[in-house]
């Protein structure tokens, strides 16, 4: 498709390359890496992200275990909350060392201990600042540096908010600029109402990238499966998918067919599964509970014979902290599901 090859071009960036067409959204408490390992498995080209990390985590914390990821997960962005340029300049480093593919700056959670700490969505009210920050990160690293932001919070004109922060992090150099295309109210709603409740605006998004030609945009918000992405890639250059890909892990199956018109890596979501097991037999001998791994597996089938006793089978997993891989085995012999091949995504409206 001529759409695509242009894509690519788009998306070079300081002679390293990511095609950002397809991605899962960070999820705080829900891309960790056990998830992302199982996200890989399910598709070979998705960009992944990893859950957002502050820069006093980073700076001061328990690095191997906060930034650890296995090798097969890559492309993977590292996203950090912060708003301090120097401190994320020094964690951009940090994560570069660590070998991550790109630095994102989160600038769209609206929680109150956010808040209080002066980074995510209410940096939307301060776009010189994030310009700064961006800039910092840019000088400190090789890698492309994005941001992640809403179209604007509380009683801010959409319009004028988002472009005054869009003109900020373009002339700073971001490589990419991903907008959650909801508002965030930052008193009154909390964070989970904040990703429901405020309407979607994708035509905003649109008259963004129809200004910023040059700017690399990816929407984000509301966006239902795979091939609601696919609409979308007509008038933007990549397509972020959040609660979606978690809740409903089998979508991500259709990505790299319907997206990069490669081959499906599985024929089946119970394929896929059964591929995951070497990987618990290898962290369980390290010492990692079973349930850390197969709570992100528990939307994995939908509408086939057995699916309710397989999640079933696998919440026990919290309750037995011996459990092993052949827990994973028995919970999934109770499923009966036909192949993938051929099969179209089931549509979903977006809310």
């Amino acid at each position: 498709m001529a759409w695509g090859r242009k894509l690519l071009d788009r998306n070079f960036s300081d002679g390293k390359f990511l095609d950002r067409r397809f991605s899962v959204a960070p999820m705080m408490e829900w891309t960790d890496r056990h998830c992302r390992f199982f996200h890989r498995l399910l598709t070979r080209r998705t960009l992944l992200y990893t859950e957002m990390l502050t820069t006093g985590a980073v700076l001061h914390g328990d690095r191997a275990r906060l930034l650890r990821y296995d090798a097969a997960e890559h492309p993977l962005a590292l996203q950090l909350g912060g708003s301090e340029p120097a401190a994320l300049a020094a964690c951009a480093r940090i994560g570069a060392d660590f070998g991550f593919d790109e630095v994102n700056l989160n600038v769209g959670c609206p929680s109150d201990r956010v808040q209080e700490g002066r980074f995510g969505a209410c940096l939307m009210a301060e776009p010189a600042l994030v310009g700064d920050c961006v800039e910092a990160m840019k000088a400190a690293v090789a890698l492309p540096v994005t941001v992640k932001c809403r179209i604007g919070i509380d009683d801010q004109d959409p319009e004028e908010a988002l472009e005054r922060f869009t003109l900020a992090v373009e002339r700073a150099g971001a490589d990419a600029l991903i907008v959650h295309a909801r508002k965030a109210w930052l008193k009154g709603l909390s964070p989970k109402q904040n990703r429901e409740i405020p309407p979607l605006d994708y035509e905003r998004v649109y008259r963004l990238k129809a200004t910023h030609p040059r700017l690399s945009i990816v929407l984000n918000g509301g966006v239902g499966g795979v091939e609601d992405a696919l609409l979308h890639l007509h008038r933007v250059d990549g397509v972020m998918l959040g609660r979606a890909a978690y809740q409903e892990p089998w979508r991500l199956l259709a990505v790299d067919a319907l997206m990069f018109g490669d081959a499906a890596r599985w024929r089946s979501a119970k394929e896929a599964a059964t591929a995951l097991i070497a990987y618990i037999e290898r962290e369980r001998a390290e010492g990692t509970r079973l349930h850390a791994i197969t709570r992100h597996l528990h939307g994995l089938f939908r509408a086939v014979p057995g699916a309710r006793a397989f999640r079933r089978h696998l919440a026990s997993a919290a309750e037995c902290p011996q459990a092993g891989a052949e827990l994973l085995v028995a919970a999934l012999a109770l499923v009966t599901e036909a192949s993938a091949e051929g099969r179209r995504e089931p549509a979903r409206v977006a809310v």
